[in-house]
């Protein structure tokens, strides 16, 4: 749709503004408090015309100002301000950001105001723009996390450089919301948590126990999860994982380092749920949830809580895990997950002085069969999460089939790490046996002086994209890495095995020519496959070349990997997806 047709269609849909009046009786999906101290807060929805409406509710009887910012700076930004004059009259009009102490008025208008009043308390805004106006001085809202800029003034004398101003990440295109979503009429709660757990002082703790799924007499279903997490430690919990442990696995007691001296505690890999930062609780579609209560069914599950205590507050005592709601009113589907992604450790790492440096992490699933130990059925992908560390910039997973992409199953250009929270899909994605899917992640080192290797710590990093789909297979992982040595040698570097490889790249004076060499290295690198069950057994080393002509799997010392079942192998860089070269 051209811009001429998009704004005569808008004109042709406006509603007469109530300014004086009540404000019109949206009906609005979705809604949050902006701010901690809830001055701000906003109802949004969207439609199939790509409108987005929005109402603004704030604290205040001055001005206010919503907007959208690239990386929550003033510098490009595109601002709505408004209010209610003491006379009742009314103002709102479209701006944007020149520089840092600048904002001009938009020469076009394309925020379309519908109601704006005031009482003693609070002003409130409802108005509505295209999510694409064609206006350079708009940012397009997408299916990318936004960074939100919000302002409000305690009169009607805009000064928005010396009002109260905000900047909050937030996703906007959601497609369900809580209500949307059948609710069962016997609903029970069980919690996984950590008791009174004293935080280490230390900058980085990964805390694992083994904790019983709830016991029941019947097959009942996990239809919803949440987190627990302490008050006072909510900025200290930066992701919590549930995994399944199988029914023969062997398991320790107590609390303890979950990558640390015994490796008992790093037992069990297929994750059931997922929490991190800026996340809230999640419900499943309503024809699926996770079985629990049958003889195939997990017993034991493995909590990981990962804390970052980066000022090393002693005394710290913790309570936070995962509620899960499960109900005897079953679905007609039992859900797994599969992690894709980079095979984090021991190959995973990113130049120092990057500005956008991408990775990629294969997962070929034509032994999906094998491994499974029967056929696997379509996976019907529904949801996601995606996840990195401090230095990623965007996450994007791409389906491929017979060498040719189909699709994006799900991507964040401007991903947040304050932000990291399951979503759906706008429709479920078929993944077939034999699919490819390949996750790329862009990271920005520019602050960084050394390698950032692949690993558990914040300052590490990962690159992964968490699938939740139906029906449930035995495949807990499905992920790949690069060949380390082909990378080493293309950057002028002799290695004769991974770990001469992983030395030789840590000797690289790295500037902008060899951060571009490592990163096309990487993309034209053979990928090793890992692939892992949740059923404890003997390793499971395929051996064998992959049908795409790749070299024979190396068999990197993965043995500290776990009891898991796991395949790996190559595949042929000549013929494997080509990342981001590839069009949408």
């Amino acid at each position: 749709m051209s811009c001429l047709s998009m704004k005569s269609l808008l004109f042709l849909l406006s509603i007469p503004c109530l300014c004086s009046g009540q404000p019109l009786p949206l009906a609005l999906r979705f809604s949050t408090f902006l701010d901690a101290a809830k001055v701000f807060h906003l109802h949004w929805d969207h439609d199939e015309n790509e409108v987005m409406t929005f109402e603004l509710r704030v604290r205040t009887t001055g001005w206010v100002a919503f907007g959208f910012s690239l990386h929550g700076k003033i510098t490009g930004s595109d601002i709505m301000i408004g209010g209610v004059h003491p006379d009742g009259s009314t103002y709102f009009s479209d701006w944007h950001g020149v520089n840092e102490k600048t904002i001009e008025e938009d020469e076009s208008q394309d925020y379309e105001l519908l109601s704006l009043t005031e009482d003693k308390t609070y002003t409130t805004v409802q108005f509505r723009r295209y999510l694409r106006t064609c206006d350079p001085n708009d940012l397009d809202i997408t299916i990318d996390t936004q960074r939100l800029i919000f302002a409000f003034g305690i009169d009607d004398t805009v000064q928005f450089f010396k009002g109260q101003r905000m900047v909050k990440s937030l996703f906007l295109m959601l497609v369900q919301s809580p209500d949307g979503y059948k609710q069962p009429s016997v609903s029970l709660e069980y919690d996984l948590k950590l008791n009174d757990f004293a935080v280490p002082v230390d900058e980085t703790t990964y805390a694992c126990t083994f904790i019983p799924l709830p016991i029941v007499k019947t097959k009942h279903h996990i239809y919803k999860f949440g987190p627990i997490i302490t008050p006072r430690n909510i900025s200290l919990v930066h992701h919590i994982l549930v995994y399944a442990c199988g029914n023969h696995s062997v398991l320790p007691s107590g609390v303890s380092d979950c990558y640390g001296a015994d490796p008992d505690f790093a037992l069990c890999s297929q994750v059931l749920v997922g929490w991190a930062i800026g996340g809230g609780s999640y419900q499943f579609p309503d024809e699926t949830g996770i079985s629990v209560g049958t003889p195939l069914d997990p017993k034991y599950i493995r909590l990981e809580v990962h804390y970052s205590n980066f000022d090393l507050i002693p005394g710290l005592i913790d309570n936070s895990g995962i509620r899960l709601y499960y109900t005897p009113e079953l679905r007609p589907y039992d859900m797994g997950v599969l992690q894709t992604g980079v095979f984090t450790f021991p190959v995973h790492f990113i130049p120092p002085g990057a500005d956008d440096y991408k990775s990629y992490g294969l997962c070929n699933s034509s032994q999906f069969d094998e491994v499974n130990g029967a056929p696997v059925p379509d996976l019907h992908v529904f949801g996601y999460l995606l996840h990195t560390h401090l230095a990623g910039r965007g996450v994007k997973t791409v389906q491929y089939r017979n060498g040719e992409q189909v699709r994006f199953i799900c991507e964040d250009r401007m991903y947040d790490f304050t932000l990291q929270e399951t979503r759906d899909l706008k429709n479920e994605i078929i993944i077939k046996p034999g699919d490819e899917i390949l996750v790329e992640c862009s990271f920005q080192t520019l602050d960084r002086t050394g390698i950032t290797f692949g690993g558990p710590s914040t300052l590490n990093e990962m690159c992964l994209s968490f699938l939740f789909y139906y029906p449930r297979n035995n495949i807990s992982s499905c992920m790949g890495y690069p060949d380390i040595q082909y990378i080493a040698q293309q950057l002028g570097q002799e290695a004769s095995d991974p770990m001469e490889g992983m030395m030789a790249v840590n000797m690289v004076d790295w500037d902008n020519d060899t951060v571009k060499s490592a990163e096309k290295a990487a993309k034209d690198a053979d990928q090793i496959v890992v692939i892992k069950t949740i059923d404890v057994s003997n390793f499971f080393w395929s051996g064998q070349d992959n049908p795409t002509g790749g070299a024979r799997a190396p068999g990197l010392g993965l043995a500290a990997a776990g009891p898991e079942a796991v395949t790996l192998w190559s595949t042929s860089a000549t013929t494997r997806p080509s990342g981001s070269n590839q069009k949408a």
